[in-house]
């Protein structure tokens, strides 16, 4: 919960406006003629007596278009950051009780927040600009913690061995998280994190490649490549297609797998796909071949060729149509 102001007419109202509310009896015991008015602390207080009916807080943000509604959105509680100072001298016009600063204390304010940026070390600087980017690719993928934690851990160490220098940072932070979903498995595919983070498939490729050969055997993770069995629930989840066939679907790869077809060259997305489309096809669940390709990012005619390789690999393979 914040602590943010409130349109003082509107607590006033709400205070003097309910009959079963026990604040009432406080303000009228108070003084004569209460004026209640939330203060920047978010305490409803009485202008004429001074006395507190207890405090004021919101959860949810308001919309800002003028000066006077930017200036009451503002918190009164600072967000810290994880890193690099604390404190931060940046636009000071005003002291503490609100009052404007005369020209000479502004001038000399943004003087100190100038020599105070020069003292930041370029590491510090690279975080700022890497953290939030970082955490915005993670929220658009549904990213849990753990992962963003691991994916953090990998870009420190990125930025402390300088692989960032002539480099892209986004490149990096994107490829940082890939790295980092992929050590936990997660199913989430590289494509979808260049969309999140609108940057070239070329330079994430990169980014990784270095990171897989400077970063991991540093930190000691391994780098487990996306396997189709995963996927399998995946995309049996976005077609909405029950566990069964689901559960089928991975049993039928590892049947295949064990009758000699190898994953060599071969995506394991349209593996996962074709799996699903097997199955599924001889269930009332049916789906269309362009479903499945769409899902999985691929075409309908990888997914038909996928499909026959798997099939020469099953001992019942009629059975399947």
């Amino acid at each position: 919960m914040r602590k943010a102001q409130i349109n003082n007419n509107n607590v006033a109202g709400k205070i003097e406006g309910n009959a079963d509310n026990p604040e009432i009896e406080d303000s009228k015991r108070c003084c004569e003629k209460p004026d209640i008015f939330v203060t920047v602390e978010g305490n409803v207080v009485c202008r004429h007596c001074g006395m507190c009916f207890g405090s004021q807080l919101v959860e949810n943000e308001r919309r800002a278009y003028t000066v006077d509604e930017l200036k009451n959105r503002k918190r009164t509680e600072p967000v810290w950051r994880t890193f690099g100072p604390r404190t931060v001298m940046n636009g000071i016009k005003t002291d503490s009780k609100g009052n404007q600063l005369p020209p000479n204390k502004q001038a000399l304010f943004a003087r100190l927040s100038k020599i105070q940026g020069s003292l930041i070390s370029s590491i510090e600087r690279n975080y700022w600009e890497a953290k939030p980017k970082l955490n915005a690719f993670a929220h658009n993928l549904g990213v849990p913690d753990h992962i963003i934690e691991t994916a953090w851990k990998i870009y420190s160490e990125v930025a402390k061995q300088k692989l960032t220098m002539g480099r892209s940072i986004q490149a990096f932070t994107a490829a940082s998280l890939y790295a980092a979903i992929r050590i936990h498995n997660f199913p989430r595919l590289l494509e979808e994190l260049v969309e999140a983070a609108s940057v070239s498939t070329r330079k994430v490729h990169q980014s990784l490649g270095l990171i897989m050969r400077s970063v991991l055997p540093k930190l000691g993770y391994v780098y487990r490549p996306i396997t189709p069995r995963s996927l399998v629930f995946r995309f049996g989840n976005d077609l909405d297609l029950s566990i069964g066939i689901q559960k089928q679907s991975a049993d039928l790869l590892r049947e295949a797998a064990r009758a000699g077809m190898t994953r060599i060259g071969k995506d394991p997305k349209g593996l996962a796909a074709a799996a699903l489309y097997i199955v599924a096809k001889r269930t009332a669940e049916k789906k269309t071949q362009t479903d499945f390709a769409k899902v999985a990012r691929i075409t309908e005619v990888t997914l038909r060729t996928r499909v026959k390789e798997i099939l020469k690999y099953l001992k019942d393979s009629k059975s399947y149509f």
